[in-house]
């Protein structure tokens, strides 16, 4: 079959790898038709490259139609559409049973000390085959298969299986009061959704995006947005009797910009070899921390900081006296799908499509320009905000 697999820091290509097949009983195959380039693969593309192996298969926000499925697997079978939590957990254990599926002790990656494994994303989490293909193998299909139905296009579900629920997770977090303010940082597909929620849970939305491509879609939306400019925070606490929002989400990650000696780190820390980089990144690891310390800055005092874009250091600085003072709370994690699953299947089928989750894409292209697009998508080139994929074109 085609697939995107990594070959090297920015360069992924499109090559022929073998089809997946039935491994354990409890397995199904999948015809991939569509599969989402999520932010968190620039950090693949970008940063992690002693985790990956060469030719690793990526992608993790995957739907298709199931071709086969194992001797074991009881609820779902040939012919069913379905979308992919990028987690993979077992539905049994002690975490799953409490809601906590991204720590299912099942799948946890031990070598690493890392939670549940998840579809194509680097020895940490299982380097597991991802589904930027025309196949993918799900394992533990009874679990990790969310039925859907046939009658909606492709994009109105594609995103349960990540974004969408990182998003709703981000702001159940965040704990806003009824009627609150909430603040978000970054308008990408996942900031874009935290947005939109917490407009749709009724809150006062503040959302802050350098792209303006980005805050016009979210102002569609009722969001007040604004610009990534030095005074953003005063203007934002302006707006809100000069405290602050009730809560921030950060969605925006280790990719933030404004963080020059951490970049200038994950630039020497990718010129090393891999047996060397990748302790390194483990244990002396820091990020680009613009976006975290802008939302620790900007909450009101008493409030809680929720973070959904995903860091990867271990040695990261924190202001931990202006913390202490302003007494923030924080909250964090991998997305827990199965968890919010049964919240959000309705809403994403509703009539009235009340999240707009058939308005995200800005770009739908064949499985084949895939490595031109994760350029594009880094970049944020032409208008780009989230890119699917379609195998079949």
């Amino acid at each position: 079959m085609k697939a995107l697999t990594w070959q090297a820091k920015r360069n992924v290509t499109i090559e022929d790898v073998p089809d997946p097949r039935i491994v354990e009983p409890t397995d199904a195959i999948i015809r991939v038709t569509s599969a989402a380039i999520c932010g968190s693969d620039l950090h693949l593309y970008e940063l992690f490259g002693p985790f990956i192996g060469k030719g690793d298969v990526l992608g993790h926000e995957t739907m298709g139609i199931v071709e086969e499925v194992g001797s074991e697997v009881t609820r779902v079978k040939a012919g069913d559409r379905v979308v992919i939590p990028f987690t993979i957990a077992c539905g049994e254990c002690y975490m799953c049973k409490r809601g906590l599926q991204s720590q299912c002790e099942t799948t946890q990656v031990h070598e690493y000390g890392t939670g549940a494994s998840l579809y194509g994303y680097t020895k940490m989490y299982g380097q597991v085959p991802g589904g930027q293909a025309e196949y993918l193998r799900v394992h533990r299909a009874d679990a990790n298969c969310i039925v859907v139905g046939t009658e909606l296009p492709d994009d109105r579900y594609l995103f349960l299986s990540d974004i969408l629920p990182t998003a709703w997770q981000a702001v159940q977090y965040a704990g806003v009061p009824d009627g609150g303010s909430l603040g978000v940082y970054g308008l990408g597909p996942v900031g874009q959704f935290s947005a939109r929620i917490g407009a749709y849970l009724g809150y006062e939305v503040y959302a802050i995006d350098p792209v303006p491509e980005r805050r016009a879609l979210a102002e569609k939306y009722g969001i007040r947005t604004f610009d990534s400019t030095k005074t953003v925070i005063e203007e934002i606490r302006d707006a809100t009797d000069g405290r602050g929002p009730d809560a921030v989400v950060d969605a925006v990650g280790m990719e933030a910009h404004g963080s020059p000696v951490a970049a200038a780190a994950h630039a020497a820390i990718g010129l090393l070899p891999d047996a060397i980089a990748r302790p390194a990144m483990d244990k002396a690891g820091i990020d680009r921390l613009a976006a975290l310390h802008g939302a620790l800055e900007l909450v009101r005092r008493g409030g809680t900081v929720s973070i959904s874009g995903v860091y990867g250091g271990e040695a990261d600085p924190m202001p931990m006296k202006s913390m202490f003072d302003k007494q923030v709370a924080l909250r964090m994690g991998q997305c827990n799908v199965g968890r919010w699953t049964p919240t959000l299947l309705p809403l994403a089928e509703r009539d009235d499509d009340p999240l707009g989750t058939a308005d995200l894409v800005t770009h739908r292209v064949p499985l084949a320009e895939a490595p031109h697009m994760y350029e594009v998508f880094q970049k944020k080139e032409d208008g780009c905000i989230k890119v699917v994929l379609d195998p079949a074109a």
